[in-house]
């Protein structure tokens, strides 16, 4: 899985050793640059495709807002600043998030989690962030996913299973059409069902429950019956 590449902007050397370190937890991130000076920073935007920037408002060369106006519109921000008066002002630039300084790791954390994943071809994998780890599955090796109180399981092929933060419901609308919920508390690849046995569904020799409200739709589309 490619890494996110971020670049760290702040005219404060001790707010930049803090960024730095809260990226150098997170495996996911790859910092790619550090600078005092926005202007500075400009040749490495031009060469990289920088896909975060962490950027201070409050600077002497040039403001972070004004700075974020002249760069790639693929590059997401997210503003760090000591001053709640300029939230407003990032917000209007569509930025990610907003971090009033002093900033710390769990705020962080939850900027972070705010960068949209997306990839080139989302229909032949999932990407499921679980902890501070990025996993790219392929969907044919997921078998079935299970809510679990405030998390869901993905249950794959080679028997691991990968816990998410994230509510049925809401991943059951950003899933592709392989997948069917079958159950309050279950969605199954249909590329993996191989039967119907009273109210379980068979997927090679696991069993999962199909609720009475699933039951008719689980008929007519996967046994189109």
């Amino acid at each position: 899985m490619r890494k996110i590449k971020c670049l760290v902007i702040d005219d404060e050397e001790l707010a930049r050793t803090l960024l730095k370190s809260y990226i150098d937890k997170l495996d996911f991130l790859e910092l790619m640059g550090s600078f005092e000076n926005p202007l500075d920073a400009m040749s490495l935007l031009k060469s990289e495709q920088i896909d975060l920037l962490l950027l201070d408002i409050q600077m002497p060369e040039i403001k972070g807002t004004d700075f974020a106006r002249l760069i790639s519109p693929k590059t997401k921000i997210i503003f760090t600043t000591a001053y709640s008066e300029y939230a407003l002002e990032g917000f209007e630039i569509n930025a990610l998030d907003y971090l009033l300084k002093p900033i710390t790791f769990q705020r962080f954390l939850s900027a972070i989690e705010k960068y949209p994943l997306k990839d080139e071809n989302p229909a032949n994998h999932l990407i499921i962030k679980s902890g501070y780890d990025l996993h790219k599955v392929l969907v044919e090796n997921i078998i079935f996913i299970k809510s679990d109180s405030e998390y869901v399981q993905y249950h794959l092929e080679n028997g691991q299973k990968l816990m998410a933060n994230q509510s049925l419901s809401k991943l059951e609308k950003s899933l592709p059409d392989s997948f069917l919920r079958v159950h309050r508390s279950y969605i199954i690849n249909r590329q993996k069902v191989s039967g119907l046995k009273d109210r379980m569904l068979l997927l090679s020799d696991i069993e999962v429950p199909v609720s009475d409200s699933y039951y008719e739709k689980v008929k007519k589309e996967l046994f189109k019956i």
